[in-house]
Protein backbone atom coordinates (compact mmCIF):
# COMPACT_ATOMS: atom_id res chain seq x y z
CA UNK A 1 0.00 0.00 0.00
CA UNK A 2 1.27 3.31 -1.37
CA UNK A 3 0.70 6.53 1.18
CA UNK A 4 0.32 9.93 0.14
CA UNK A 5 1.71 12.53 1.69
CA UNK A 6 -0.42 15.89 2.46
CA UNK A 7 1.26 19.10 3.23
CA UNK A 8 -1.34 20.74 5.42
CA UNK A 9 -1.54 23.96 7.43
CA UNK A 10 -0.68 23.51 11.40
CA UNK A 11 -3.82 22.26 12.84
CA UNK A 12 -3.85 25.09 15.41
CA UNK A 13 -3.46 27.55 13.20
CA UNK A 14 -6.28 26.06 10.52
CA UNK A 15 -8.19 25.52 13.79
CA UNK A 16 -7.75 29.10 15.14
CA UNK A 17 -8.37 30.24 11.36
CA UNK A 18 -11.96 28.52 10.91
CA UNK A 19 -13.28 28.23 14.03
CA UNK A 20 -16.96 29.02 14.34
CA UNK A 21 -16.18 32.19 16.00
CA UNK A 22 -13.57 33.29 13.12
CA UNK A 23 -16.25 31.83 10.44
CA UNK A 24 -18.58 34.25 12.28
CA UNK A 25 -16.35 37.11 11.93
CA UNK A 26 -15.81 36.71 8.52
CA UNK A 27 -19.53 36.33 7.86
CA UNK A 28 -19.55 39.79 9.63
CA UNK A 29 -16.98 41.13 8.01
CA UNK A 30 -17.74 40.67 4.34
CA UNK A 31 -21.20 41.34 5.14
CA UNK A 32 -20.11 44.78 5.86
CA UNK A 33 -17.71 44.66 2.88
CA UNK A 34 -20.70 43.78 0.19
CA UNK A 35 -23.18 46.31 1.91
CA UNK A 36 -23.88 49.79 0.86
CA UNK A 37 -25.43 51.35 -2.58
CA UNK A 38 -22.93 50.21 -4.80
CA UNK A 39 -21.44 46.65 -5.11
CA UNK A 40 -17.44 46.69 -3.93
CA UNK A 41 -15.13 45.78 -6.43
CA UNK A 42 -14.22 42.24 -5.99
CA UNK A 43 -10.61 42.60 -5.26
CA UNK A 44 -11.60 44.72 -2.38
CA UNK A 45 -13.79 41.52 -0.97
CA UNK A 46 -11.56 39.26 -1.67
CA UNK A 47 -9.11 40.77 0.47
CA UNK A 48 -11.44 40.14 3.08
CA UNK A 49 -11.33 36.81 2.73
CA UNK A 50 -7.62 36.78 2.53
CA UNK A 51 -7.56 38.42 5.81
CA UNK A 52 -9.80 35.63 7.17
CA UNK A 53 -7.25 32.86 6.14
CA UNK A 54 -9.03 31.79 2.62
CA UNK A 55 -6.04 30.93 0.39
CA UNK A 56 -4.95 31.65 -2.82
CA UNK A 57 -5.84 31.75 -6.08
CA UNK A 58 -8.95 34.15 -5.23
CA UNK A 59 -10.74 34.77 -8.24
CA UNK A 60 -13.98 36.79 -8.22
CA UNK A 61 -15.96 38.30 -10.78
CA UNK A 62 -18.46 41.07 -10.33
CA UNK A 63 -20.92 38.74 -10.58
CA UNK A 64 -19.84 36.95 -7.93
CA UNK A 65 -20.05 39.97 -5.70
CA UNK A 66 -23.60 40.70 -7.06
CA UNK A 67 -24.62 37.32 -6.16
CA UNK A 68 -22.93 37.39 -2.10
CA UNK A 69 -24.48 40.78 -2.28
CA UNK A 70 -27.76 39.35 -2.46
CA UNK A 71 -26.85 35.66 -0.50
CA UNK A 72 -26.00 38.10 2.50
CA UNK A 73 -28.94 40.04 3.06
CA UNK A 74 -30.77 36.98 4.84
CA UNK A 75 -27.56 37.02 6.96
CA UNK A 76 -28.11 39.91 7.78
CA UNK A 77 -31.45 39.91 9.35
CA UNK A 78 -30.04 36.67 11.31
CA UNK A 79 -27.55 39.71 12.68
CA UNK A 80 -30.51 41.61 13.40
CA UNK A 81 -32.45 38.76 15.26
CA UNK A 82 -34.11 40.53 18.46
CA UNK A 83 -33.70 36.88 20.58
CA UNK A 84 -32.79 33.14 20.17
CA UNK A 85 -35.67 32.19 18.61
CA UNK A 86 -36.00 34.47 15.64
CA UNK A 87 -32.80 33.78 14.88
CA UNK A 88 -33.16 30.06 15.23
CA UNK A 89 -36.23 30.42 13.13
CA UNK A 90 -34.30 32.49 10.48
CA UNK A 91 -31.58 29.98 10.42
CA UNK A 92 -33.44 27.22 10.13
CA UNK A 93 -35.38 28.49 6.72
CA UNK A 94 -31.88 29.76 5.39
CA UNK A 95 -30.61 25.81 5.99
CA UNK A 96 -33.39 24.46 4.30
CA UNK A 97 -33.48 26.44 1.15
CA UNK A 98 -29.99 26.73 0.67
CA UNK A 99 -27.86 24.20 2.04
CA UNK A 100 -26.76 20.45 1.65
CA UNK A 101 -26.34 17.52 3.70
CA UNK A 102 -24.04 18.20 6.65
CA UNK A 103 -20.56 16.24 5.13
CA UNK A 104 -16.79 16.28 5.98
CA UNK A 105 -14.34 17.78 3.52
CA UNK A 106 -10.34 17.70 3.56
CA UNK A 107 -10.59 19.74 0.24
CA UNK A 108 -8.87 16.82 -1.81
CA UNK A 109 -5.67 16.42 0.94
CA UNK A 110 -5.30 20.30 1.08
CA UNK A 111 -6.73 20.62 4.59
CA UNK A 112 -7.78 19.13 7.84
CA UNK A 113 -11.42 17.17 7.82
CA UNK A 114 -13.89 19.76 8.54
CA UNK A 115 -17.94 19.92 7.78
CA UNK A 116 -19.30 21.59 4.74
CA UNK A 117 -23.11 22.36 4.12
CA UNK A 118 -22.27 23.66 0.52
CA UNK A 119 -23.75 21.12 -2.09
CA UNK A 120 -19.54 20.99 -3.11
CA UNK A 121 -16.23 21.80 -2.62
CA UNK A 122 -16.12 23.99 -6.10
CA UNK A 123 -19.44 25.65 -5.40
CA UNK A 124 -20.49 29.24 -6.29
CA UNK A 125 -19.29 31.78 -3.96
CA UNK A 126 -22.42 32.64 -2.63
CA UNK A 127 -23.25 29.02 -1.63
CA UNK A 128 -20.32 28.59 0.42
CA UNK A 129 -21.40 31.98 1.83
CA UNK A 130 -24.47 31.09 2.99
CA UNK A 131 -23.74 27.84 4.62
CA UNK A 132 -20.45 28.32 5.91
CA UNK A 133 -22.17 30.93 7.54
CA UNK A 134 -25.56 29.72 8.32
CA UNK A 135 -23.59 26.54 9.97
CA UNK A 136 -21.41 28.88 12.03
CA UNK A 137 -24.37 31.00 13.39
CA UNK A 138 -26.50 28.08 14.36
CA UNK A 139 -23.58 27.26 16.47
CA UNK A 140 -23.16 30.45 17.89
CA UNK A 141 -27.22 30.13 18.64
CA UNK A 142 -27.12 26.94 19.93
CA UNK A 143 -24.14 27.32 22.64
CA UNK A 144 -25.13 31.08 23.58
CA UNK A 145 -28.94 30.79 23.29
CA UNK A 146 -29.24 33.88 21.91
CA UNK A 147 -28.54 35.84 19.23
CA UNK A 148 -25.03 35.61 17.08
CA UNK A 149 -24.58 38.85 16.73
CA UNK A 150 -25.89 42.30 16.55
CA UNK A 151 -26.44 45.03 13.50
CA UNK A 152 -24.24 48.62 15.23
CA UNK A 153 -26.92 51.02 17.30
CA UNK A 154 -25.01 53.72 15.64
CA UNK A 155 -27.82 55.71 13.71
CA UNK A 156 -24.67 56.83 10.75
CA UNK A 157 -23.31 52.93 11.01
CA UNK A 158 -25.31 49.83 10.00
CA UNK A 159 -22.44 47.33 10.20
CA UNK A 160 -22.95 44.24 11.96
CA UNK A 161 -20.90 42.25 14.41
CA UNK A 162 -20.17 38.84 15.98
CA UNK A 163 -22.13 39.79 20.29
CA UNK A 164 -19.35 37.63 22.53
CA UNK A 165 -18.56 37.62 25.78
CA UNK A 166 -20.18 37.03 29.12
CA UNK A 167 -20.53 40.45 30.09
CA UNK A 168 -23.26 43.30 29.00
CA UNK A 169 -24.68 43.24 25.71
CA UNK A 170 -22.98 44.81 23.28
CA UNK A 171 -25.08 47.60 20.82
CA UNK A 172 -21.92 49.05 18.85
CA UNK A 173 -19.44 47.43 16.02
CA UNK A 174 -16.67 49.45 17.78
CA UNK A 175 -15.06 51.85 20.39
CA UNK A 176 -15.31 54.54 17.81
CA UNK A 177 -19.16 53.77 17.09
CA UNK A 178 -19.88 54.17 21.19
CA UNK A 179 -17.61 56.62 21.22
CA UNK A 180 -19.26 58.62 18.31
CA UNK A 181 -22.98 58.19 19.88
CA UNK A 182 -21.83 58.99 23.39
CA UNK A 183 -20.22 62.49 22.27
CA UNK A 184 -23.96 63.18 20.27
CA UNK A 185 -25.91 62.21 22.90
CA UNK A 186 -23.78 64.37 25.49
CA UNK A 187 -23.74 67.44 22.42
CA UNK A 188 -27.79 66.74 22.74
CA UNK A 189 -28.14 67.12 26.38
CA UNK A 190 -25.74 70.11 26.72
CA UNK A 191 -28.10 71.84 24.06
CA UNK A 192 -31.27 70.91 25.52
CA UNK A 193 -29.80 72.30 28.85
CA UNK A 194 -28.96 75.80 27.55
CA UNK A 195 -31.86 76.53 25.60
Amino acid sequence: MRYIARVLPPADDWSTRHSVLATARRTAALLNALAGDRPPAPEAVAEVLRAHGEPEPLRLTAEDVDRMRAAGEPLREVFAAEDADRAAELLNRLLSEHTGPLRLTAHAGRTPWHPHLDRSDDGPWDEWLLASSCMALAVLVWDRQRPPGRVCASSSCGNVFVAQGSGPERRYCSRRCATRERVAAHRRSRGARDV
